[in-house]
């Protein structure tokens, strides 16, 4: 027998707090959040921080496969069956701090229509992203890949104004993500340098020029947005520094 759903519930003071069955975790840069082939048994949401998913091919290559940001769901594949594994590694690459929901929790809250819309909208708008990504590596060049990925990490198309500074990268990842050479990424990154699209000393800040890259294209919502959190008016008036971070970052969605 299901429970009655709460009209009262609210999504963000859920995701931004602990409770039964679901933990904060906070998690160093590099830190392993799951392995590849582990057993899967949580879902996680990325409250603070940047993180990765990467898998290891038969023969021991490593490719990342998708950037993480705070608003993000990972480790869904646990829904799909009691002897689920997970299909990538999630690891750290700045500072982060994640809620690990355990799979019979998140089964009961999405019984509850407001988490449930916002998780169905999650994962529609992965989806989208995912077939774009397929798009972009099939018709793109490698120069409009790698335009595309930056102005994604750097978040161009959210609300509010964009993380010009991204997260640190190595032209190695990059390279694996837009399907070609680390000496190809080296090239376009100095030729966009010079253009004045980026800038780079450790750390790579992306300029909004860098769309004309991509021509008239665009990043579009169905691409970048993370779905808005929506809960009571009431909200919740958390200590934690965690929950703190959460509800300002979903006040900068709401904006």
């Amino acid at each position: 027998m299901h429970e009655v759903p709460n009209n009262t519930f609210d999504t963000a003071t859920y995701l931004a707090s602990s409770g039964l069955g679901r933990t904060a975790v906070e998690v160093r840069p590099r830190g392993i959040l799951y392995a590849q082939g582990g057993h899967a048994d949580s879902v996680f949401f990325l409250r603070s921080g940047r993180a990765k998913l990467t898998v290891v091919s038969r023969r021991g290559k490593e490719a990342t496969v998708t950037l993480l940001g705070a608003g993000d769901f990972f480790g869904e594949e646990s829904m799909g069956t009691e002897e689920a594994v997970h299909t990538s590694t999630a690891s750290a690459t700045t500072a982060c701090v994640v809620l690990k929901i355990a799979l019979s929790e998140m089964r009961r809250a999405l019984h509850e229509p407001l988490f449930s819309e916002f998780f169905m909208q999650f994962i529609v708008k992965r989806g989208i992203r995912t077939q774009a990504d397929l798009v972009d590596q099939l018709f793109n060049s490698s120069e409009k890949r790698l335009a595309r990925i930056l102005l994604l990490m750097a978040e161009f198309g959210e609300p509010g104004e964009p993380e010009t500074l991204i997260p640190p990268i190595t032209q190695e990842t990059l390279a694996e993500m837009i399907g070609t050479t680390r000496s190809r990424v080296s090239f376009f990154m100095n030729r966009f340098r010079k253009l004045g699209f980026i800038e780079y000393k450790g750390r790579i800040r992306v300029h909004k020029s860098l769309l004309n890259v991509i021509l008239h294209d665009k990043v579009t919502d169905e691409e970048s947005v993370r779905p808005a959190l929506v809960g009571s008016s009431n909200g919740a008036r958390g200590s934690a520094r965690s929950s703190a971070a959460t509800k300002k970052k979903i006040e900068k969605k709401r904006a």
